[in-house]
């Protein structure tokens, strides 16, 4: 594809002196990503980082999506200064989703270039759905952060409507820790490679249920396996006899943490399947992990939460000293 073919003529371009869009060339093109996403993260509090080949991974590894369609660079004087992608999956409650993220440098917001963007990425998916027919309810969607007003204005510009909210939450590890006891029968285990795959079907067993689930694809599996923050050596995984009962797999970001000079580890993808809940299962394994953390050095520990969901997880999380520190919204609205 020549860069001629390669450029996009939106519909709505901003008016911004040696603005253009194109799509996505290769791999070159992660390193220029990354920066923006690290940029965006930080001007809105988020303090997240991530890396060229976490993106890449990312990205090749995204089920119905077409790379050389469905992510697009933004640059002005031949600078990438954001960047936008669509995909689409089917929730398990019967919905076609269409979801676009997008991430801008700071200092190029509220420059028109979002309603350009959103404007194509909407085109791209009713395009995508034509050709993808379904008798599935369809919805186009996105997603924010309440620290970034922009965002949440330019969607409310479109139609969408906010519909679910998410907490990021933190935790001090200088503060006590509660009770690591599991019930009687159930034992922490090493997870060793041969067991990567139970502990990913009961992740995804455990999660069935909840709003917005998508049955994941050996395509995910294969992300999740190559992920840099894939650190089986510190999961807290609790079995009795030969089944999974819950966990928690716990990583930390060492770039992170050395871009804000902080130690902080993640408490994330706590589950436990249904026949064990209700007797303290996962606040015993957050416990088991802030005190492993706290021994690594680390001096906090953070997670993310559906502020709705229906086992109490943010009451769990709560009660094992976590607390709000920002909010997200995920927004919808029906593909017309």
């Amino acid at each position: 594809m020549t860069e001629q073919q390669q450029a996009i003529q939106f519909a709505n371009p901003p008016q911004i002196d040696g603005f253009q869009a194109r799509f996505f060339r290769d791999n070159n093109d992660f390193s220029a990503m990354a920066k923006i996403f690290n940029a965006s993260s930080k001007a809105f509090g988020h303090k997240n980082v991530v890396g060229a080949t976490e993106l890449q991974n990312q990205y090749h590894n995204t089920p119905n999506s077409d790379l050389t369609q469905d992510l697009i660079i933004l640059e002005v004087d031949q600078q990438a200064i954001g960047y936008a992608f669509t995909h689409w999956y089917d929730e398990a409650v019967g919905n076609r989703i269409f979801r676009t993220l997008a991430h801008i440098k700071p200092e190029w917001i509220n420059r028109g270039i979002g309603h350009a963007i959103l404007t194509h990425q909407e085109q791209r998916q009713r395009a995508v759905h034509a050709a993808n027919p379904t008798n599935k309810p369809a919805f186009l969607q996105t997603h924010a952060s309440d620290t970034n007003s922009y965002s949440a204005k330019l969607y409310a510009e479109f139609g969408y409507q906010p519909i679910r909210h998410s907490f990021s939450m933190k935790r001090d590890l200088s503060q006590p820790i509660g009770s690591q006891a599991l019930p009687e029968g159930i034992e922490v285990r090493p997870s060793t490679p041969e067991l990567y795959r139970q502990i990913w079907q009961a992740d995804a067993e455990s999660f069935r249920d909840h709003w917005g689930f998508s049955e994941p694809s050996e395509t995910d599996f294969q992300r999740w396996t190559q992920s840099p923050l894939f650190q089986p050596a510190i999961w807290q995984v609790a079995w009795s006899g030969d089944q999974v009962v819950g966990m928690v797999l716990n990583y930390f970001d060492q770039k992170e943490n050395a871009e804000y000079n902080r130690q902080r580890g993640y408490t994330e993808s706590i589950s436990v399947r249904r026949p064990w809940r209700k007797q303290g299962v996962a606040s015993a394994l957050i416990n088991r992990s802030l005190a492993m953390f706290r021994e690594m050095g680390m001096t906090e520990a953070a997670l993310g939460v559906d502020s709705e969901n229906l086992t109490g997880a943010l009451s769990v999380y709560q009660q094992c000293g976590f607390e709000v520190e920002y909010r997200s919204s995920t927004h919808r609205k029906p593909l017309a």
